[in-house]
């Protein structure tokens, strides 16, 4: 089960949009595995895309479409990726988007598509040109725990949260779903994720907004070190709330928009974490006093990836030399050795390059024992400080991969 993961709590809608979900016979399990998302004729948005370059058709098509126009409308399915399929999945994608467009009678390129699943299959548009009127006519601006669930794969549970605040004079709403459990190491946002305000906010501010909250949240998550080709993150604004538009950072009501989105999503990114695939601990690295962001970002990573660390961390047991070794391997342009400092759970572990006088054997296993786990590791290189957030490596991670299409 997820670790210290609270079930999803009800999901505030969000003025101008409506979600509906419908069971397309996609994905293995009997569940509703499309989901459809309308937005007022207002809404702006933006969106951070995978950067790995055999993404999938849904992000090449979207991606495009969102240089056009303003997105009305964002088609999601699970069980299929169409990834790894060339100029017919590119064909698929935008098959499925006149679909939606005839349906909701709006502009072709106004529509977005995505799709999370195995890769390397063609899309059965079939199946969702059957589905999709049953999904239009479950239009509801309650439908975001729906459609939380609708896109889940190996998931084990929805991932959502809300968030009801002040912008000025104007109460504003921030409501975000999203799912990924494996193949989750982002590089610019994570597996999917669809966030909604009401707030009338600028383009251009809008897309410096996304871009700092990803940054900050699923760009520093990792369960096993692999980027998905279809990793999405969308940010909309429909514009629907009684208030001046925001169009620059330096409006002081910019400030409030900005703290909630990044908590919202560093909220989201942590819980893909927590449901991770055969997770069973939830593993912060943090290094500090690095000489730049460069050097603490690359031993953050390298510490999260060592698959020695991580069997470890399963194991409950405090072999702290793998830690060690990974620190000595990384490629960081600066390290004294004789000024690193590891804890575990504020056992100090590891003290200027040498065994911490005060360490003991039990002292390590009972931190290793918990479920929630900061390894921090101290460089005496600078002032830069840079935190990632990880899981171990299970026997059920290996089971659900090695049983993932059968």
């Amino acid at each position: 089960m997820p670790i210290g993961l609270p079930e999803v709590p009800a999901l505030t809608p969000v003025r101008g949009v409506q979600l509906g979900t419908a069971d397309a016979g996609l994905s293995k399990a009997a569940k509703d595995d499309l989901a459809l998302i309308k937005c007022a004729a207002s809404t702006i948005g933006s969106a951070a895309f995978t950067r790995n370059r055999f993404c999938a058709a849904p992000v090449l098509v979207a991606r495009q479409h969102l240089e056009w126009n303003m997105p009305r409308a964002l088609i999601i399915n699970s069980g299929n990726a169409n990834a790894g399929t060339g100029f017919k999945g590119r064909q698929d994608a935008a098959r499925v988007c006149r679909m939606v467009a005839d349906g909701l009678d709006l502009e072709e390129e106004s529509v977005l598509p995505f799709s999370t699943g195995v890769i390397g299959a063609r899309l059965p548009v079939g199946n969702i040109e059957r589905a999709l009127p049953e999904c239009i006519a479950a239009l509801s601006e309650n439908g975001w725990l729906g459609a939380a669930r609708a896109i889940m794969t190996t998931d084990v549970v929805p991932k959502g949260s809300s968030r009801r605040f002040d912008l000025g004079d104007t109460a504003v709403t921030l409501t975000g779903i999203a799912k990924g459990s494996g193949m989750i190491h982002p590089n610019m946002a994570t597996m999917l994720a669809f966030i909604a305000t009401d707030a009338v906010v600028s383009k251009p501010l809008l897309d410096d907004l996304l871009q700092r909250a990803v940054r900050r949240s699923f760009n520093r998550i990792t369960v096993d070190g692999d980027t998905s080709t279809n990793d999405a993150c969308v940010l909309l604004a429909t514009g629907c709330a009684d208030m001046a538009p925001i169009e620059q950072d330096s409006d002081p009501r910019c400030a409030e928009l900005k703290d909630n989105l990044d908590r919202l999503c560093l909220e989201l990114a942590q819980a893909l974490v927590r449901d991770g695939e055969g997770a069973t601990k939830f593993v912060t690295i943090q290094v500090t006093r690095a000489a730049n962001e460069s050097d603490a970002r690359e031993l953050a990573f390298a510490v999260a990836h060592s698959p020695l660390v991580k069997t470890a961390l399963f194991a409950s047991d405090p072999n702290w030399g793998r830690i060690l070794a990974v620190v000595g391997r990384a490629r960081i342009d600066q390290l004294d050795i004789d000024k690193v400092n590891i804890s575990i759970n504020d056992v100090l572990v590891v003290e200027n390059g040498e065994p911490a006088a005060v360490y003991t054997e039990d002292a390590g296993q009972t931190a290793m024992a918990a479920e929630d786990i900061v390894i921090q590791i101290g460089l005496g290189a600078g002032e830069t400080d840079y935190s990632v957030w990880t899981s171990d490596l299970s026997y059920d991670y290996v089971k659900i991969n090695a049983e993932y299409r059968s």
